[in-house]
C-alpha cells in the first residue's frame, strides 16, 4: 500500500512541477514582452536630433515670433506711431494720409510672412504625421500583444484544466480504494 501512495504522490508532485515550469514560461514571455514595449517606449520618447537647414530655423523663428503677442503688440505700437507722426507733420509727412507707403511696406511684409510661416507649418505638420504614424504602430503592436497574451492565457488554462482534472482523477480513484478497503 506504500509503494501505491508514494507512486500517487510522486505522480501529483510530477504534475504540480509541469505546472510551474508553464507559469515560469509564461511570466518569461511576459516580461519579454514588457522589455520590447520599453525599448519603443524609449525610442518614441527620445526620438534622434533634427538637423535643420539655415532657412528651416529662420521660418521656425519667423512662424514663433509672428505668431505672438509680442508681435501683435509691438507691430500695433509701430503703425500707430506711423500714422500719428504723419498726421502731425501733416505737409512735411514722409507719407502722408492715404498713407500709400504704409500699405505698400504692409504688403510686402505679409506677402513674405505668410510663404515663410506656411514653410514651418508644413515641417510640423510632418512631424505630427510621424508622430501620428508612431503612435498607430505602438497602438497596433500593443493590440497584437495583446492577443498574443490572451491566447498564452488561454493555452495556460487549457493545461491547468488538464491538470486539474488528472489530479482530479487520481483522487477519485484514491477515493475509490479508501472507500474499498474500509469495505
Amino acid at each position: 500500500m506504500k509503494k501505491d501512495n508514494s507512486f500517487q504522490h510522486r505522480y501529483l508532485e510530477s504534475i504540480l512541477s509541469t505546472e510551474d515550469k508553464h507559469l515560469k514560461k509564461l511570466h518569461q514571455l511576459v516580461a519579454d514582452s514588457m522589455r520590447e514595449e520599453k525599448l519603443i517606449s524609449e525610442n518614441l520618447l527620445h526620438p534622434p536630433k533634427e538637423t535643420f537647414s539655415r532657412g528651416q530655423m529662420v521660418a521656425d523663428k519667423v512662424a514663433t515670433f509672428g505668431g505672438s503677442w509680442t508681435f501683435i503688440i509691438s507691430f500695433g505700437v509701430v503703425l500707430f506711431c506711423w500714422i500719428v507722426m504723419n498726421v502731425i507733420l501733416a505737409t512735411k509727412a514722409f507719407d502722408p494720409y492715404p498713407f500709400i507707403l504704409l500699405n505698400l511696406v504692409l504688403s510686402c511684409i505679409a506677402a513674405l510672412q505668410a510663404p515663410v510661416i506656411m514653410m514651418s507649418q508644413n515641417r510640423k505638420e510632418e512631424k505630427d504625421r510621424k508622430r501620428a504614424e508612431n503612435d498607430y504602430l505602438v497602438n497596433l503592436k500593443a493590440e497584437i500583444e495583446i492577443r498574443n497574451l490572451h491566447q498564452k492565457i488561454n493555452l495556460l488554462m487549457e493545461e491547468q484544466f488538464q491538470s486539474l482534472m488528472e489530479i482530479q482523477r487520481y483522487q477519485t480513484e484514491m477515493l475509490e480504494q479508501m472507500t474499498n478497503r474500509g469495505k
